[in-house]
């Protein structure tokens, strides 16, 4: 059973990532809508495994899909948040608290796209805040490889955000403003983003780092 990841965030929160080595018929829950696409497939069966792997009594077949693609329960039971890349599947539930996950795996192509979601004031507080060791400072050939980390914490946070928002229409330099960056050792990192989408509110995500994954979620 490849369980990659798990934690308790509080009380009435938990999260995990599952490693997809399985097939389809190893997690036996209902795929909910038409999805061609096998791997695609995998990654919606395990998303949804996981959501009743950290709280049995989730009730997966009361799921909605909103007008913006994110699911949710009408009666708020729970509060849930589910992403996928590459071979992995993560999921974070609530039944308190509004939550949003996002999980990425770092690649070179992020720094082609990069205009599109983060300022380059953003990325001097980003570069303040890191802790870069000395023998990161001494190998010019990590340098890239911590820019392209760096990127990819960023965008991570800001799709967490986006999928707590759920209400689509968010422009992830305009309303999603990266404030502060605090390592907390080095896999581990709070970031603070101004949301300013109606009003101005400021968020702390949690990130954690696996080796080139990345894991960033958030609860109010």
């Amino acid at each position: 059973m490849p369980l990659f990841f798990q934690q308790q965030v509080n009380a009435a929160t938990q999260l995990a990532i599952w490693k997809i080595e399985e097939d389809e018929s190893f997690f036996n829950v209902p795929l909910q809508r038409t999805i061609t696409h096998p791997h695609k497939r995998l990654q919606h069966l395990a998303g949804r495994y996981l959501l009743r792997f950290l709280f049995p009594g989730f009730p997966l077949a009361l799921i909605q899909i909103a007008d913006t693609r994110k699911p949710f329960l009408a009666n708020e039971l729970f509060h849930f948040s589910i992403s996928h890349c590459s071979d992995f599947a993560a999921a974070i539930v609530s039944t308190r608290n509004r939550v949003g996950v996002d999980i990425e795996v770092t690649r070179d192509m992020i720094q082609k796209v990069m205009h599109k979601f983060v300022s380059t004031e953003e990325m001097k507080v980003v570069h303040r805040g890191w802790l870069i060791n000395k023998k990161e400072n001494r190998n010019e050939h990590s340098l890239p490889a911590l820019h392209n980390t760096q990127l990819t914490l960023v965008w991570s946070c800001k799709e967490a955000v986006f999928k707590w928002y759920g209400s689509g229409e968010v422009d992830f330099k305009q309303h999603m403003q990266v404030q502060n960056v605090q390592t907390l050792d080095d896999k581990l990192f709070q970031t603070t983003i101004c949301f300013k989408k109606n009003e101005d509110q400021l968020l702390d995500l949690h990130s954690r780092l696996f080796d080139n994954l990345c894991l960033s979620y958030l609860v109010t």
